[in-house]
């Protein structure tokens, strides 16, 4: 079975949220019907009873169907499915779209417009896939940004609405609310508590009207060797629009609302993720700030999977035999293949 229908495969989904194992965190979530919760597959909390589970594509399938965030694990911080960024079909395209901020800016309308499709065609062609419509799917990405938000900064509870996309108070409240079991505050008083989180950040409170400067962590797949991932960027740096600074790469950015620039920094070597400091013209381009970031980092690919299929290939798996053997993690730990920014 494809991994893009492996919630359908209820044995094997079991199988893996048994054994806890992080490489398939984003594939699906697991919705626990005794709790009502949905958590990743790595979740470290009991582990429920088959006969309990139920399997979802997505954070936005398990959230239709009325299960809420598990407030351990954080399922909506975790990598998404390398699929998406890989596969050039509608659904596909239109994920990237959503993640883009496109469903927040110009609706479903306008995103069935960008694709060449009938909104009604592209509903049942992303609810088929992802078990819930583009709306949804922009409504879980407008939770998750509240969340991150709300956690990691000190921004205003209207600044908050507006930089995750919320087109009004109620309906961020009203989110928050049924997806986390928390009010906006509850969330952040129970972050400033010592609560943990996949990709918290923090924010410098600029002048009016100056830019808003947010610093994120943006969670990957492990393995990666993060030092060969900046070493090319660093190598194959644009003059004029990259830069290399104190072991940084800053990157100016042309978003819908204005420009901006991104900060990406590599973490410690035990660390999943990835430091990325933004300079937002506006809060509002957050999410496709942080969408086109992963992208050009590739961190939603699976390494393990990329360097299974080269060695597959005849000519180029004795070198990948040839670094497995080397006892160099440096060597051995496959890495992703960065992208383009837009």
């Amino acid at each position: 079975m494809s991994t893009s229908a492996m919630h359908l495969d209820h044995d094997r989904c079991a199988m893996v949220v048994r054994s806890k194992d992080p490489r398939y965190d984003g594939w699906f979530v697991t919705g626990v019907l005794s709790t009502g919760i949905y958590c990743r597959p790595s979740c470290p909390a009991i582990t429920p009873r088959v006969r309990n589970m139920r399997f979802y594509p997505s954070a936005a399938a398990a959230q239709g169907a009325g299960f809420r965030a598990c407030k351990r694990c954080l399922p909506d911080a975790t990598p998404g499915s390398p699929e998406w960024h890989v596969r050039g079909d509608v659904v596909a395209r239109a994920v990237r779209l959503v993640a883009d901020g496109v469903v927040d800016r110009e609706g479903v309308s306008g995103l069935a417009a960008r694709l060449g499709y009938s909104t009604r065609q592209l509903e049942r062609l992303v609810r088929a896939e992802l078990g819930a419509g583009p709306l949804a799917l922009a409504r879980a990405q407008r939770a998750q940004a509240a969340r991150l938000l709300l956690e990691g900064t000190a921004l205003t509870m209207a600044d908050v609405a507006h930089a995750a996309g919320f087109s009004s108070i109620r309906s961020f409240n009203d989110t928050v609310r049924e997806v986390y079991a928390a009010t906006p505050s509850q969330l952040r008083a129970g972050a400033r508590g010592g609560g943990t989180g996949g990709d918290r950040g923090t924010v410098g409170q600029p002048p009016p009207e100056a830019p808003t400067t947010l610093t994120l962590r943006l969670p990957f797949r492990a393995p990666l060797h993060a030092p060969s991932l900046f070493g090319h960027l660093a190598a194959t740096a644009v003059p004029g629009i990259d830069t290399w600074v104190d072991g940084a790469l800053v990157r100016s950015l042309r978003l819908p609302a204005g420009p901006a620039v991104a900060e990406l920094r590599p973490g410690r070597p035990d660390d999943r993720h990835v430091h990325v400091t933004l300079r937002l013209t506006d809060t509002g381009d957050l999410a496709a700030a942080i969408g086109r970031c992963r992208r050009m980092l590739d961190l939603d690919a699976d390494p393990v999977a990329v360097e299974e299929h080269l060695a597959s290939d005849p000519a180029l798996a004795p070198l990948v035999r040839k670094h497995a053997a080397s006892g160099s993690l440096a060597a051995r730990t496959p890495t992703s293949s960065p992208s383009a920014w837009s």
